[in-house]
């Protein structure tokens, strides 16, 4: 772990001065060095990402596909996503909206004598020469957040308002490993913010924060790839796989519950289905890989043809205006 974190280190220092700070020298932003830094970070992890998309997942999805390719402008809009949110361009507007919050927050708290908790120093006793390790921590840690993630996924799902803002994502009809990021803003930002002040609490170190959000995002990518894999009986209960998360994405199975039109649905985890099965909503056929969408999509009778938008600003607006209900 500290050599993987020393080499990333590295990197992160070689493209902040070699292209990041001399930028905000020329533009006259020499005040900004630090937080730049930081952001320098996110910005090659998000590379990585793309990288690792581009030329690992796009190729394993034409050797094993679940459906041809049939709508190239629908993968092109969801690759304007991934390249928004993996470069740091939603990010650095999430900076400036939840960092002042959460720094208005928890300076207050500590004016109530709050003035900070970590998780990992708290369960180190429990294991001595484990629990002190930094694997440990990045293990702990990732499970505290996939169990938040999860809460936060059903929330999405069961409460109304915050679906008519989620249904973007599940209205691709053409999933790829592109598709992760096909979120509407106000939805990203209010996950984001949940993440943020969940992360200041428990009291996680910004090193290891980068690393869980980058392997959760990628194993997020590999879950929507357009792939007929799965993991067996046994692997399907420990890590979500493109087929748990495909159904997840199916018509009436994803989304719905206890009968059409009804909110709720199926495989909500997003890295570990011990928690769809924890509170029985996994749903493990292992041969399923249905059609992806929403049923209000498809046409008269068994939908009503429900336009979500073709490009970027039409799928944004269109989510404001289910929000709102005037359509």
């Amino acid at each position: 772990m500290d050599g993987l974190i020393d080499l990333f280190a590295r990197a992160q220092q070689a493209l902040f001065e070699g292209a990041v700070q001399p930028l905000l020298f020329a533009v006259g932003q020499a005040n900004l060095l630090e937080d730049a830094f930081d952001a320098t970070g996110w910005l090659l992890v998000g590379l990585l990402q793309v990288a690792v998309i581009a030329f690992v997942f796009a190729p394993l999805q034409r050797l094993r596909p679940v459906e041809p390719l049939r709508d190239r402008r629908a993968v092109r809009v969801d690759v304007v996503y991934t390249l928004i949110h993996r470069l740091g361009l939603f990010r650095l507007g999430v900076f400036f909206a939840i960092e002042p919050l959460t720094d208005a927050l928890f300076g207050r708290a500590a004016i109530y004598g709050f003035s900070g908790w970590q998780l990992d120093a708290a369960v180190a006793p429990w294991w001595p020469g484990v629990t002190d390790s930094a694997w440990f921590a990045f293990a702990l840690y990732l499970v505290v957040f996939d169990f938040v993630d999860y809460w936060i996924h059903r929330g999405q799902h069961g409460v109304d308002a915050w679906w008519q803002l989620h249904a973007l994502h599940h209205s691709q009809r053409q999933m790829t490993a592109w598709s992760d990021n096909r979120n509407h803003l106000l939805d990203d930002l209010l996950r984001d913010t949940i993440i943020a002040l969940v992360a200041r609490a428990i009291g996680v170190a910004p090193g290891q924060f980068v690393a869980i959000v980058a392997v959760t995002q990628l194993l997020e990518s590999f879950q929507h790839a357009n792939l007929r894999v799965s993991f067996g009986r046994i692997g399907e209960r420990l890590l979500v796989s493109p087929r748990f998360h495909r159904l997840h994405h199916s018509i009436g199975v994803g989304h719905e519950s206890k009968g059409a039109g009804t909110l709720g649905g199926h495989n909500f985890a997003v890295l570990f289905p011990w928690w769809d099965v924890l509170f029985r909503t996994a749903n493990f056929e292992l041969e399923r890989f249905d059609a992806t969408g929403i049923r209000d999509q498809l046409p008269p009778p068994a939908g009503r043809a429900r336009d979500y938008g073709r490009g970027f600003w039409s799928q944004q607006w269109l989510g404001l205006v289910r929000l709102f209900g005037r359509d």
